[in-house]
């Protein structure tokens, strides 16, 4: 089956609105504290649908997600977590666990048709497809947060774990390995922390 990719589109635009900025940018929280509110099979797979367009290197997209929704899913993550990870881990509704396919190269034929010989340039570079995956697994990572509050949801992004043993609960063939953590679902509005400040322009940025 063939895909017919669109190229037509607007031509300029004002960018988002500042609804939209807020929503993704300077009102969103990193949220530690959730509601009980349930996390539906529908937004887990609205936030794949958004996050799925976010840039990587030559296409490859090595990023690969398993949402841990289930009881018996938490069982499996919670004891892996750092003691003060534990009891947020375990009271949000959902959890992404973000990883890296090392075997990204297999799916060039499909996500690189013009070029499907490099698959075989990548299976013969163990130091190439594990510097690409991690650089193009991170920029993909950081579009999976926004697609998280494009969708309604609040996202607590965190390191904290044991990744060889979550690795070996959730991705026991040893191809895929974790990178990130983050908990999902709506933030409880009495326990959101104030906003801790940002750098402004002129301490981080520099024009050349």
């Amino acid at each position: 089956m063939t895909t017919q990719i669109d190229f037509a589109g607007p031509t300029a635009t004002d960018g988002l609105d500042d609804v939209g900025r807020a929503l993704l940018f300077t009102d969103a929280h990193t949220v530690n504290n959730f509601a009980s509110t349930p996390v539906t099979d529908e937004q887990l797979s609205q936030i794949w649908e958004l996050a799925r367009w976010a840039p990587s290197a030559a296409n490859l997209q090595p990023l690969r997600v398993t949402f841990v929704r289930t009881d018996e899913g938490k069982a499996r993550l919670l004891p892996h977590m750092n003691e003060g990870n534990k009891a947020k881990t375990a009271a949000a509704p959902a959890v992404a666990v973000l990883a890296v396919d090392s075997e990204f190269h297999e799916h060039i034929p499909t996500v690189m048709p013009f070029r499907p010989e490099l698959r075989d340039v990548f299976a013969a570079n163990d130091d190439m497809r594990t510097s690409m995956g991690q650089f193009s697994g991170a920029i993909q990572t950081g579009y999976f947060i926004l697609a998280v509050r494009a969708v309604g949801l609040a996202a607590g992004p965190m390191g904290g774990f044991d990744n060889a043993r979550v690795n070996a609960a959730f991705f026991p063939e040893g191809k895929v390995k974790s990178n990130f953590l983050c908990n999902l679902g709506y933030g409880d509005p009495a326990k959101l922390h104030a906003r801790a400040p940002r750098l402004a322009f002129d301490d981080a940025c520099h024009i050349v």
